[in-house]
């Protein structure tokens, strides 16, 4: 177990470093860039079903240690698999802006009648003022994503190093009150990833009826 836990650790760090190639690679490499480090991803979430079932064949006294260390490389790469999203979200915006201005520069205009003549530039300042609005709101609803993602991938590592704070407890004999703040505690986190949610969601609807 040792060692593929070592090799998935550094897997985890190379990926760490192989995001940075992102903002500095060109259109055509870009596409090579993501589908790397999704593969990447994938051979280390490949690699930690293993370490789960490893993990739970330690000797009892390793046992909770090694599953700890486990979820630690899970929370990892949940992070990197999710700002590998947010960033394939903002190029698609990017792209999609690009090419939107490039149709509105290769359009042609004839010229119109004097009562059929459409006003351009307020035209032109309305479509811009929109397009700031879609803008302001796709990197709003990204950020949102990401927030809420990352929110729920807490609540998981949580609710598992819950329970094994739980058994390890039970194995040291704590007592009750000490078992009764622990779980008091994760209650409140609870409430707290719930109330985040809420906010964020109401910011979002906020932003959608004034900006829209």
């Amino acid at each position: 177990m040792e060692s593929l836990y070592h090799q998935t650790h550094k897997q985890v760090h190379e990926v760490q470093s192989y995001m940075g190639h992102l903002e500095t690679s060109d259109k055509q490499s870009v596409h090579l860039v993501e589908n790397e480090i999704q593969a990447r991803i994938d051979r280390i979430f490949s690699n930690l079903e293993r370490l789960e079932i490893l993990s739970s064949k330690e000797p009892a006294n390793k046992r909770q240690n090694a599953k700890l260390r486990v979820d630690q490389l899970k929370y990892d790469v949940q992070h990197l698999q999710t700002a590998l999203r947010n960033f394939q979200h903002r190029r698609y915006i990017r792209e999609q802006q690009e090419k939107q201005r490039e149709e509105l520069l290769a359009r042609t205009f004839t010229a119109n009648d004097s009562d059929t003549t459409i006003p351009i530039d307020e035209t032109l300042q309305f479509n811009e003022s929109l397009q700031n609005s879609h803008r302001g709101m796709d990197e709003l609803i990204g950020s949102g994503t990401s927030i809420l993602q990352g929110l729920r991938d807490q609540r998981m590592t949580l609710k598992g190093t819950h329970k094994k704070i739980l058994d390890v407890a039970n194995m040291l004999g704590l007592s009750n009150t000490v078992m009764r703040l622990i779980e008091k505690r994760a209650f409140q986190d609870k409430y707290f990833m719930v109330g985040g949610m809420l906010v964020t969601c109401v910011v979002m609807f906020l932003v959608v009826q004034y900006l829209t």
